[in-house]
């Protein structure tokens, strides 16, 4: 039981959209699911996997999407109990300049009409607000990343059941505020003091809205991976933005490193420093302090979805 990629009997059925770029398609792919394998305990979840044309692809990627994914327009002619759509690399400043915003415009105005439930994350929720409720994202004067204290509302049917510390890891240079999706009428789930709106929700048409600018999916290496990955494009001048170090993504001697790193990156800007740093095995540290909150929150999400007869 759990997750199934070809046609047969499952409890849910589910398409995931995967925008995600090359170097992260792959992992995001594994991520989310894992999540909904994680969320369904022993019941069977049916995952068709799609990818919007408009994000360039290497020969790799499109080989894979090639033998493992559905056409895109497939998905209007067999509408799936749950939608989930992944976040995506901003290129523009305007979300609705995005080559592929057509497609995501006519999926979302889509699928609330035809989909009991949209899972929507990071750049796809704030495409979301601009579709459904007409609030536009802002830039953000730093990135927000790093693992979050959240706070659950437990009587909303996604927060039940949380219980110790609640944490989730962000990583985002945009953002819309908690003030402004409560005032569209979304009831927020989750939300962190320091890092915004977490997980909010609202029904539009005949579809019950979940949106997500927290990365539940992440595994415990996402983080440092990014870190070292914007930290590159710093030094060899790729950008001109300094990185900003993850918070609280690594404990111990390993986070007292990285944060030694981090000052001598910002100030020397010397290629050579990341080549010294050993970040496979600080990243094989890591800790993964939300993934129970990311399983209750899938397992939560699930149960409010009917389950087929199978």
């Amino acid at each position: 039981m759990g997750i199934q990629l070809a046609d047969g009997p499952a409890q849910w059925t589910c398409a995931l959209v995967n925008n995600m770029p090359d170097a992260a398609f792959c992992a995001t792919e594994r991520q989310f699911i894992s999540l909904l394998d994680g969320g369904s305990g022993c019941r069977t979840v049916g995952v068709t996997r799609y990818a919007m044309a408009g994000v360039p692809r290497g020969e790799r990627i499109r080989t894979h999407i090639a033998a493992e994914y559905r056409p895109f327009e497939d998905i209007f002619s067999d509408p799936p109990d749950l939608l989930v759509v992944t976040g995506a690399n901003p290129l523009e400043s305007r979300i609705e300049d995005e080559a592929y915003w057509s497609d995501l415009h006519g999926l979302l105005k889509w699928a609330s009409e035809h989909v009991r439930t949209m899972v929507l994350s990071c750049l796809s929720a704030h495409a979301a607000l601009a579709v459904f409720d007409g609030v536009e994202r802002t830039v953000l004067p730093e990135k927000c990343t790093g693992v979050f204290a959240q706070q659950a509302d437990q009587s909303h049917p996604l927060a039940a059941g949380f219980g110790g510390p609640v944490l989730l890891p962000h990583s985002r240079h945009n953002a819309v505020p908690v003030d402004t999706v409560v005032a569209a009428g979304y009831a927020v789930a989750l939300q962190s003091e320091a890092a915004g709106w977490s997980v909010v929700t609202r029904t539009v048409g005949q579809s019950d809205v979940v949106l997500v600018q927290a990365h539940p999916e992440y595994d415990p290496t996402s983080l440092v991976r990014e870190y070292l990955r914007d930290a590159r494009r710093y030094v060899s001048h790729e950008r001109d933005e300094p990185p900003c170090l993850p918070r609280d993504c690594l404990v111990g001697a390993d986070w007292h490193r990285l944060r030694l790193l981090h000052k001598k990156v910002v100030g020397d800007r010397n290629p050579d420093l990341l080549d010294a740093f050993p970040f496979d095995q600080v990243a094989a540290h890591a800790p993964w302090q939300w993934r129970g909150t990311a399983l209750r929150l899938y397992a939560n999400l699930l149960a409010t979805i009917p389950m087929r007869s199978v």
